[in-house]
């Protein structure tokens, strides 16, 4: 991989000297959320991490090389309305990659990325998983690759569990065939990004950073998998019940609508919520992707200590 990464001078600088790095995705900044927001919020994400102790490495894939560490002028170009960016998952980037081509990561992109970098710790919002069957259909093979990810590589995923368009049991199921411990931060509840809890409990709690950190170093020993951290969405930001539900419901009507398959349900269910809550979905989207991150930087801190 090293042909094709591009490591910034500060993240370099960071792994050489075994200080704390987090990765963060850019599939948020260009697919999920609105132009000029999203910018905002890329740079209230590095800070987060910044003011936590470690070097931020947002990531992306420009004119075929892999970014470790978007410099200032390449997140505006990640963040504009005009940007065009392909959204790349782990199957996507050597194709990207040897073609030149440009897009943003996913979980799964951004976690291989990441470890080919020799990143460990990984910040983000919501983590994908299994779909529902369409109307009609009683199986589904539309599972992400976020979850194929997870098996296969040794990082630690710091998010607010699963968005609720997703089938969260089978999500859990793969999640445990696969060897990915789901730690629960402070609750024993598996959150649903915009609400706190699923109704679906996790297996181990941890109380704060170190508790955590412990677990992913000892987990690595072992195996090669990854570990999710779920944290949820801070309290005071928890999308209210009754709104969450219409809006999912009317997003999924949506989906059936428009015949909405694989790659494309996520962005266009976060469309439908951010246009028609008001704002208060992108207000719940950025608190807990900067809550996620925080945290990222205070456990990456905590396993370099």
């Amino acid at each position: 991989m090293t042909d094709y990464l591009t490591v910034a001078p500060e993240v370099a600088d960071a792994l050489d000297g075994g200080r704390p790095v987090v990765a963060l995705e850019s599939t948020i900044l260009s697919h999920g959320l609105p132009p000029g927001r999203n910018l905002k919020v890329a740079a209230e994400l590095e800070r987060a991490v910044r003011d936590a102790g470690a070097v931020p490495a947002t990531i992306a894939v420009l004119d075929g090389r892999a970014v470790i560490g978007l410099s200032p002028a390449e997140l505006e170009r990640v963040c504009a309305e005009d940007a065009g960016l392909d959204k790349l998952s782990w199957r996507d980037l050597g194709p990207a990659l040897a073609l030149g081509g440009s897009g943003a990561t996913t979980v799964a992109s951004t976690s291989a990325l990441a470890h080919a970098a020799g990143i460990g710790v990984f910040g983000t919002g919501g983590l994908g998983g299994v779909h529902l069957p369409l109307p009609g259909a009683t199986a589904t093979w539309d599972v992400s690759a976020d979850l194929g990810a997870l098996s296969r590589l040794p990082v630690l995923v710091v998010c607010s569990g699963v968005k609720s368009i997703l089938d969260i049991a089978a999500t859990l199921e793969v999640l445990e065939t696969n060897s990915v411990p789901v730690l629960g931060y402070r609750t024993t509840d598996f959150p649903a990004f915009y609400r706190r809890s699923s109704g679906f409990e996790v297996n181990w709690r941890v109380d704060d950073a170190a508790q955590a950190a412990g677990a992913f170093a000892a987990h690595r020993e072992l195996t090669g998998s990854a570990v999710l951290l779920a944290n949820p969405i801070p309290a005071e930001f928890e999308m209210d019940a009754e709104l969450h539900d219409r809006l999912l419901a009317e997003g999924l009507d949506l989906l059936r609508e428009r015949e909405v398959l694989g790659s494309d349900v996520t962005p266009v269910l976060l469309e439908h919520f951010h246009t028609a809550s008001g704002g208060v979905s992108l207000d719940a989207n950025e608190a807990l992707v900067v809550s996620n991150v925080r945290l990222a930087a205070e456990v990456a801190v905590e396993l370099g200590a």
